[in-house]
């Protein structure tokens, strides 16, 4: 029975243990597989890169652009007078960039050709060839300088810019048509632009000029300068122009020609006026200025407007107004003095007698008793030598032309009771008063110079006295009778009164404008300021003073009559009567 139970658990464990290898889960069999082998990585091929154009280089090409515009010739400008004479001869073409309401206002030089400052570079096609002259205007010259930049820069060599704009061209007195407007350009062949980039950086320039032009009128800066508006004053003019002709106060001077290695000195948060002369060059620079990201303006008119304006230069006499109140002011006797009166005070109370000759001539010809010996080109310097300004000078040289000069030049510094000696020395000899000879006077007696106040006057006009070539600027009648009879004859101006041209006659030819006149007359003189200019007077003192007037001004080739009308005579030349 046990052995039965035995039998039966064995039988029982067995049928468990194989139920539960029944039950166990088959391992499965993996059969083989016919999966591809995995593809390499595919490296994408690179897009080829969109082509990015290289942009300007403003800085060297402005740099190169303004070694194109020398100062020998004028920056790129054309003057009035020299465009005038070439629209006679060989025109130019040319071009009128202002825009059509001034035109209908100010009218057109004729045959000018009109396309407004900010359509010019899309009307190519209206210009001619790059290598043939164009000159371009607006009103004062500061849209031409820039249209003209754009057109050197795109290739065009022979673009100048009226200076001074159709303004200059009216104040020379040169004809305007008015009362139409110019034909409609006609259409060409426009060039090829080779630099598409700076194509549309310089046209992307001149289409969005604002009103105004980037361009601040005078009396606006000298607001923003009252009020103390923060900015950068920039002088682009030549150092000796910034010198001899004044600067605004505060203004820092970087030469145009020297102007893009100067940048560093430059701020770029601050605004920037920039001025030159009278806006030619500043306008240059401006456009330059701003394409590389500086806010600058430039000044209309440049310093010639801030003059005209009257307002204040540092270190710069406006000589127009000076010589023009004292030749306006002079008295019936011009400050003469005749040598009998001469005498008599020097009997009575002698004044201070100034010989302004050279040492030889004194030698060869003698002196006046007492005079002091100063020659004319010396005489500013030793004022220490010369008594108080209210104490009576007399001045007096060979035929009263250097006498003239220095007195003159006195009475502008303060010296209230100067005179000269009608006729100089010649005249002395010849009412038979006394000289002394053999000998020199005794050298003057040093003392105390004055205050000079403003010492601007007193730089020009002594280097005006200073600078005196051998002939003191005079011209002999003979050689006068020869200038006369030549082709380029000078313009003859007779600066003496109407009464005395009725009563002594004049030299036929001349040009009558009375001295006291001589500045409100201006107009009547040539307009080309190198034009040569003779003035004669009675004796030679009047026509001194106009000839030391217009120098200081400007004209550059003036003369006067030694011994004036009377020397004329005396050599037995005619006269109209």
């Amino acid at each position: 029975m046990v052995q039965s139970k035995r039998t039966q658990f064995l039988i029982l464990l067995v049928l468990l243990s194989l139920l539960l290898n029944a039950c166990a889960t088959a391992a499965p069999t993996l059969a083989p597989t016919n999966e591809p082998a995995t593809a390499p990585t595919q490296v994408p091929t690179a897009l080829p890169s969109p082509t990015v154009e290289a942009q300007p280089d403003v800085v060297s090409l402005w740099t190169q652009l303004i070694a194109d515009l020398p100062a020998e010739k004028g920056f790129g400008t054309v003057s009035a007078a020299k465009l005038n004479e070439e629209l006679a001869d060989k025109p130019p073409f040319l071009l009128d960039v202002r825009e059509a309401a001034e035109i209908e206002k100010d009218g057109y030089i004729e045959d000018a050709v009109h396309i407004p400052v900010r359509d010019v570079l899309k009307n190519l096609d209206k210009l001619p060839a790059q290598d043939q002259p164009i000159v371009i205007y607006c009103a004062s010259g500061h849209r031409g300088a820039l249209v003209q930049a754009a057109l050197k820069l795109l290739g065009y060599s022979n673009v100048r810019n009226l200076g001074g704009g159709l303004g200059a061209w009216k104040k020379a007195n040169l004809p305007v048509v008015t009362g139409s407007m110019p034909p409609a350009p006609a259409a060409g062949t426009a060039p090829e632009i080779k630099d598409q980039a700076l194509y549309t950086l310089l046209d992307g320039f001149l289409s969005n000029l604002p009103e105004g032009f980037y361009a601040i009128k005078a009396d606006k800066l000298n607001t923003d300068l009252i009020e103390g508006k923060k900015l950068v004053l920039v002088d682009v003019r030549t150092a000796k122009e910034y010198e001899n002709d004044g600067r605004i106060a505060g203004a820092i001077n970087l030469p145009f020609n020297e102007f893009m290695s100067h940048l560093g000195e430059l701020p770029k948060d601050v605004p920037l006026v920039i001025y030159c002369a009278s806006g030619h060059r500043g306008a240059i620079l401006m456009m330059g200025l701003r394409l590389l990201g500086y806010d600058a303006l430039n000044l209309a008119g440049g310093l010639n407007a801030w003059k005209a304006a009257q307002l204040p230069v540092e270190g710069w006499v406006d000589w127009n107004a000076t010589w023009k109140d004292f030749l306006s002011n002079l008295p019936k006797d011009f400050y003469t003095i005749s040598a009998a009166d001469l005498n008599a005070a020097l009997a009575d109370k002698p004044p201070f007698l100034l010989d302004v000759r050279e040492t030889a001539e004194l030698e060869k010809e003698g002196y006046i008793k007492g005079a002091v010996h100063i020659p004319v080109r010396e005489v500013l310097k030793n004022l220490d030598k010369l008594p108080a300004q209210n104490q009576p000078i007399v001045i007096y040289c060979a035929s009263g032309h250097r006498g003239a000069l220095v007195m003159a030049a006195l009475r502008l510094l303060g010296y209230s009771e100067v005179r000269n000696l009608g006729g100089g020395l010649g005249a002395w000899k010849k009412a038979n008063l006394p000289v002394e000879t053999g000998s020199l006077p005794e050298p003057p007696v040093p003392g105390t110079a004055p205050e000079i106040k403003n010492q601007t006057l007193f730089k020009g006009l002594d280097d005006f006295l200073s600078n005196l070539p051998d002939n003191f600027y005079t011209i002999k009648a003979a050689d006068l009778q020869v200038a006369l009879g030549e082709a380029s004859k000078p313009f003859l101006l007779d600066v003496r009164t109407a009464e005395e041209l009725k009563t002594d006659g004049y030299i036929e030819g001349s040009v009558h404008i009375p001295v006291n006149e001589l500045f409100t007359r201006l107009n009547e003189l040539p307009q080309d300021k190198a034009t040569p200019i003779v003035v004669l007077c009675k004796s030679g003192h009047r026509g001194a003073l106009a000839l030391m007037a217009l120098r200081m001004i400007g004209y550059s080739n003036v003369s006067n009559l030694a011994g004036g009308l009377n020397a004329w005579v005396a050599a037995q030349f005619p006269v109209v009567k």
